[in-house]
């Protein structure tokens, strides 16, 4: 299954929505993070629901696109978005339709794992960023999160698993400095205490600690020279 087809039936049963309230409790805080200013243009990869962008304009940025490669996606987000500074687009990471140095910032909340092409999108990544502009990459599925690895086995789309050394030397390999690294935890997810383990998901406490307090959402920020 394609993307495009497994993001689709995911919009289409309202999993959009769920997934912005399971990546919220550590989004807020990478959002927080960004250095936007009034006026920025701000650029979603694998948009969803849209819910970071219009996080981000109540911070006043000027203008946000949003970009998914599901059509059904961008069609719920236009749905819940009710700004005609917020727009949605369907298309590739890996071919952006953005001019060249047009983009202030750009960022991706738990989705660069599924680019077709990781590389090519961080190329295009800076092609797009102005000089000194940012991008700000949220991911959970990494390799040392090793508790979210069987999440590839639970979807048909190939996803990139890179250490965090990985990442970096990626970022760098496109021509983006790597400004911060860093791994946000999840401390709204309630851990039960020992005694309540195993339970339907979690053989033991320890093993939901490292999952959401140690190793929480890893945070990769670029800055475009």
């Amino acid at each position: 299954m394609s993307v495009r087809e497994e993001f689709d039936e995911w919009a289409a049963s309202g999993k959009d929505r769920g997934m912005e309230e399971r990546h919220w409790h550590t989004a807020k805080h990478v959002l927080a993070r960004m250095p936007v200013e009034r006026g920025d243009t701000v650029v979603d990869l694998g948009t969803g629901s849209g819910y970071a962008l219009r996080a981000l304009r109540e911070r006043g940025i000027g203008r946000g696109y949003g970009l998914d490669g599901a059509p059904e996606m961008a069609r719920n987000a236009r749905s819940y978005t009710d700004d005609p500074d917020v727009g949605f687009l369907v298309g590739d990471f890996d071919d952006l339709p953005f001019a060249d140095d047009s983009v202030d910032h750009v960022v991706t909340m738990e989705a660069f794992y599924y680019a077709a092409d990781p590389h090519r999108t961080l190329e295009e990544v800076r092609r797009v960023l102005k000089p000194g502009g940012t991008f700000y990459c949220a991911v959970n599925f990494f390799a040392e999160s090793e508790h979210t690895h069987a999440w590839q086995d639970s979807i048909s789309v190939d996803m990139t698993l890179w250490s965090r050394e990985q990442y970096r030397e990626a970022f760098r390999e496109a021509g983006l400095h790597v400004a911060e690294q860093d791994a946000i935890p999840d401390r709204e997810i309630e851990i039960p205490p020992a005694e309540a383990f195993p339970t339907d998901s979690w053989e033991t406490r320890e093993a939901m600690v490292d999952r959401y307090r140690t190793w929480g959402t890893l945070l990769t920020v670029g800055v475009a020279p």
